[in-house]
């Protein structure tokens, strides 16, 4: 019986989840500790909140690519080696 092979690292949701995490990571530090210039947004903390919500998308990103992994196909197509056959 053959097993089942995920992308695992290379599935592109997790690329994307670590990418969004890193820049929400860094937006919420700049909004816990970076200048306070609450009049360009109307007294609210756009960093902050904008971070906040990049962390909650890479979360779910991660989880979404841990609970639905993409199966990687172990053999080839019954047509593509019938084509490398004749040729």
């Amino acid at each position: 019986m053959a097993t089942k092979q995920t992308a695992g690292a290379f599935d592109i949701r997790n690329v994307i989840a670590g990418l969004i995490g890193v820049y929400g990571v860094i937006l919420t530090l700049v909004g816990l500790f970076g200048d306070e210039e609450a009049d360009k947004t109307g007294d609210v903390n756009a960093n902050l909140w904008a971070g906040l919500m990049m962390v909650v998308f890479a979360v779910a990103f991660a989880l979404w690519a841990r609970l639905r992994p993409v199966v990687v196909p172990d053999e080839e197509p019954p047509g593509d080696q019938a084509q490398s056959d004749a040729g």
